[in-house]
């Protein structure tokens, strides 16, 4: 799947209404679609005789209306919900989970089923007659909506269980947990690039009219284009970053296709108000990040999040010990045409590390977890600069336990889980 159409599928789960909307859209067919197959005499074809509603035209209406109107309340009931529930979420975790909920297909799929049902019902009701107007019910129609009403218990009660485990923290993090380990499984290879010479001396700067964060950049095309016309690219942001009007963002060689580099370079951005995790492998890291260092607040004070955090991150790292980050050039033709800023394993360790290290300095449970962590990962990494990176994180959990921890019997505990640190092979 190309990168530009996995932004837009991404950027597509970010609206609540799509689902819905397509429900109720079919519940409007649906309703067309029964009391075609009334009028054709399918009805009792389709279904045994005693399934199909056998009442008359005042029987239909009031129970058709009596569905309508229950489920357009249970409706807004379950938006009133989601709306609590997000604003929970948004107090204890953090407003950015917020993208989590609302890209939820359980939350959307529920409220579509009541939305569909009641739709379905308005169009039904709509054909219900009676002998002074031309005495038409439909029964197919009729029992189309006892069933999609059964249905509509059965998805309240999933409903229910579902909003309230879907704001377990626990449950909130296992679900960026796995977005991060997809993200780390589709942007990182199996084996390492080989690295060119560097980048050439600085040459024409391509800039931007506009602002705003970088959602996802077609590198592909880019190389493309740079290996057709003998240039070579050199991309000064990545995606992740928030690109500033007039700041450079890229720089082209030779200068003569600056630009055709330029128009180039804004048809491959897509810009947006906020991240996605499309291209960004430290969308998720900051997102658990987050949780941990909100845990660790104040007026929160809960370290066993920020250690249940810590634990999805050393699980990250130990499943990427066979796994490589993309080099910084490709390559057309063994000639680098494109060269980009990349993600290092050093960067990722500092946006898993630094913020959870610092605002939980106090905490000897944390700083504690957190050298067990490392030690598991040294454990399991082998490439020496890699465990020179781990290495170093380690020692400075130790300077900031020796720092900030009060009670000697905590520094003397973290100074034993540094000494018994996996040693280099």
């Amino acid at each position: 799947m190309s990168t530009t159409l996995r932004e837009r599928l991404e950027a597509l789960g970010d609206t609540f209404w799509l689902r819905p909307a397509i429900l109720a859209l079919l519940g409007i067919v649906l309703g067309e679609a029964t009391i075609w197959a009334e009028r054709s005499d399918w009805a009792r074809s389709l279904l045994p005789e005693g399934w199909l509603y056998a009442g008359g035209e005042a029987g239909a209406r009031t129970l058709l209306g009596g569905i309508a109107t229950s489920t357009i309340g249970v409706a807004g009931t379950t938006f009133s919900i989601t709306v609590a529930a997000l604003s929970l979420a948004s107090g204890q975790m953090g407003p950015r989970l917020l993208r989590n909920f609302v890209r939820d297909a359980g939350n959307q799929v529920a409220l579509g089923v009541f939305l569909g049902t009641f739709v379905y019902v308005l169009v039904v009701l709509r054909t219900v007659r009676s002998v002074e107007e031309g005495s038409f019910v439909p029964h197919l129609g009729v029992t189309g909506a006892l069933v999609l009403a059964l249905l509509c218990v059965g998805t309240l009660t999933w409903f229910v269980h579902h909003i309230a485990s879907g704001i377990n923290v626990e449950t909130v993090i296992g679900t960026v947990h796995a977005e991060l380990r997809d993200a780390v499984a589709r942007l990182t290879l199996d084996r390492p690039e080989a690295e060119p010479a560097s980048a050439p001396l600085p040459g024409c700067p391509v800039t931007l009219g506009q602002g705003g964060y970088l959602r996802a950049l077609d590198e592909e095309d880019l190389a493309n284009w740079a290996a057709k016309q003998g240039a070579t690219l050199v991309l000064l942001v990545r995606p992740g970053d928030y690109l500033f009007p007039g700041v450079p963002l890229a720089e082209v060689f030779p200068a003569t296709l600056a630009e055709e580099a330029s128009g180039r370079v804004r048809d491959a951005l897509s810009l947006g108000d906020r991240r996605a995790a499309a291209q960004d492998l430290e969308f998720a890291v900051r997102q658990l990040t987050e949780v941990a260092v909100r845990a660790l607040s104040p007026g929160i004070n809960d370290p066993f999040t920020a250690i249940a955090v810590l634990d999805r991150f050393g699980d990250v790292l130990c499943g990427m010990t066979d796994r490589h980050l993309p080099g910084r050039a490709v390559l057309r033709g063994g000639r680098a045409v494109l060269f980009r800023r990349r993600v290092t394993y050093d960067g990722l360790l500092d946006a898993m590390f630094h913020m959870v290290r610092q605002n939980g300095a106090s905490s000897a449970a944390v700083l504690l977890r957190l050298m067990e962590v490392l030690g598991a990962v040294l454990t399991a990494e082998r490439a020496p600069e890699r465990r020179a990176a781990l290495r170093r994180h380690a020692d400075l959990v130790l300077a900031a336990g020796r720092q900030e921890l009060a009670e000697r019997a905590g520094v003397a505990d973290l100074e034993a889980r540094y000494a018994a640190l996996p040693s280099d092979p």
